[in-house]
């Protein structure tokens, strides 16, 4: 069993899908991803995942082994920097992963900040965007939305930066324009302009979570593959969309923000 193994089983385990974890985490082709997890499973002696026909999901074992694998793989990371600090070779590259729609009115305060108090480390902003990141060591640390799954977190610190609350995005010329607030129900009936689920599945998910209680659940009709194009799209009338008002400062003039009522 080599590190690679642990760590494809590790992405595969957090994105329940072999497809995406081979594409988004770890650019390597399916099937051989496929092969090593295969592989796993016989060094293992058991079956690690459950597969269906559009994910894969832990089995038991499964759980208890993806705890032991994250547990090996920070070992690892851990005297790597042991090493390099005995060697006088500590790097001075901090890794951030950083959600730009969110995060664009604070990283500048907060990059000021940092380099004022460590002025001799440079900070990158690399392409990977995922606490996955942060999990086996390409991340210091990740700027990141909660997540909505309760154990998405396990064995990592989170410390909360700023609190947003959740908005429903409508045109400036949209009848719930001249509101202030709206319910969850009529918010509900309008069409939805949402990000592609390929690319954003947490999207999804917490459109979902916000509609939990609502009998008729919202009906996404245009999707896009960033945030411009959605906030384009809602300007143009053609839907509303779920946004927080942490993204107010990236709204174009024909968008308007009100508050969701649960």
């Amino acid at each position: 069993m080599e590190l690679r193994h642990l760590r494809y089983f590790v992405a595969v385990a957090e994105m329940e899908n072999l497809s995406r974890a081979a594409t988004q985490r770890l650019h390597v082709a399916q099937p051989s991803l496929s092969r090593q997890i295969r592989d796993l499973d016989d060094e293992v002696g058991v079956p690690l995942f459950e597969r269906t026909a559009r994910s894969v999901r832990l089995t038991d074992a499964g759980r208890a082994f993806l705890y032991e694998a994250r547990a090996i793989l920070k070992h690892t990371g851990d005297a790597v920097v042991k090493v390099r600090t005995i060697a006088g070779q500590l790097e001075t590259e901090l890794h951030v992963g950083d959600w730009s729609i969110a995060t664009g009115p604070m990283m500048p305060t907060l990059l000021r900040a940092y380099q004022q108090a460590m002025p001799n480390v440079k900070v990158h902003d690399p392409l990977e965007k995922n606490i996955a990141g942060v999990r086996d060591g390409r991340l210091q640390l990740a700027i990141i939305l909660r997540p909505l799954k309760a154990n998405a977190l396990d064995g990592l610190r989170f410390e909360p930066l700023v609190t947003g609350h959740v908005c429903l995005a409508v045109s400036s010329n949209h009848p719930f324009a001249k509101k202030q607030s709206v319910s969850l129900t009529d918010a509900a009936r309008e069409p939805f302009i949402g990000l592609t689920r390929q690319d954003y599945p947490r999207h999804i998910e917490y459109l979902n979570a916000v509609f939990a209680r609502v009998n008729d659940k919202p009906r996404v009709v245009e999707e896009h593959d960033g945030w411009s194009g959605v906030f384009s799209a809602v300007g143009a009338g053609a839907g509303v969309a779920i946004t927080s008002d942490a993204f107010n400062y990236a709204f174009h003039d024909r968008n308007q923000m009100l508050a969701l009522n649960t």
